[in-house]
Formats: C-alpha cells, sequence, structure tokens
C-alpha cells in the first residue's frame, strides 16, 4: 500500500477576515475532493488570515498511481485559485504487505 501526502500552503492576499479564509478553504477542499477522490484538511495556520495550508491524501497499490494523483491535485489547486502558491511538499509513504507496520 501506497500512500501520498501532499502540503499546499497558500498566501491569501487582500482576506480580512477568518470567514473570508473558510470560504476560500472549503471551495478550494471541495473542488479536489470532488475531481480526485481524496482526503483534505487544513493542517497548520488556522488562526491566520492570510496563510492557508492544506493537506491532500491518497491512496493506493501503485506507487506511480499516487505521484501522478498528486501531481494532478497541485495543478487543478493552482488553477482553481487567484491565491498564490508559496510552497508545496510532495511526501510517499509504503507499507509491506504485514497489517501490523502501521499499527
Amino acid at each position: 500500500m501506497i500512500l501520498g501526502l501532499l502540503r499546499l500552503d497558500f498566501r491569501l492576499h487582500g482576506n480580512r477576515s477568518l470567514k473570508g479564509k473558510r470560504q476560500i478553504a472549503n471551495s478550494l477542499k471541495q473542488k479536489l475532493r470532488n475531481k480526485f477522490n481524496v482526503a483534505v484538511s487544513e493542517v497548520e495556520a488556522q488562526d491566520s488570515l492570510d496563510r492557508l495550508v492544506l493537506a491532500v491524501v491518497t491512496v493506493s497499490p501503485e506507487s506511480r498511481r499516487v505521484e501522478s494523483q498528486l501531481q494532478k491535485a497541485l495543478n487543478h489547486a493552482q488553477a482553481a485559485t487567484s491565491e498564490e502558491l508559496i510552497d508545496s511538499q510532495v511526501e510517499i509513504f509504503s507499507s509491506g504487505n504485514d497489517a501490523d507496520e502501521f499499527l
């Protein structure tokens, strides 16, 4: 089993409230979930008005599929919002057939 994690760090220009930030976050999260069937959550800087950090996670038996899906999600996230993407990171985790490795 291969698990892929994409971390997206956005700078929100002109945002003046947490409500505005939440609207941006929810819109982007829903677009990524609907298009790529991934898990998406805000993971850092929840109280910041000018920064949004999202984690996108997917699981597959094939590493090529995980890498491809996360790259497409990154491209879509950049195209789906006018906010500035200041950093992105991809991490790939692998587990063997032994289910005890995650315990």
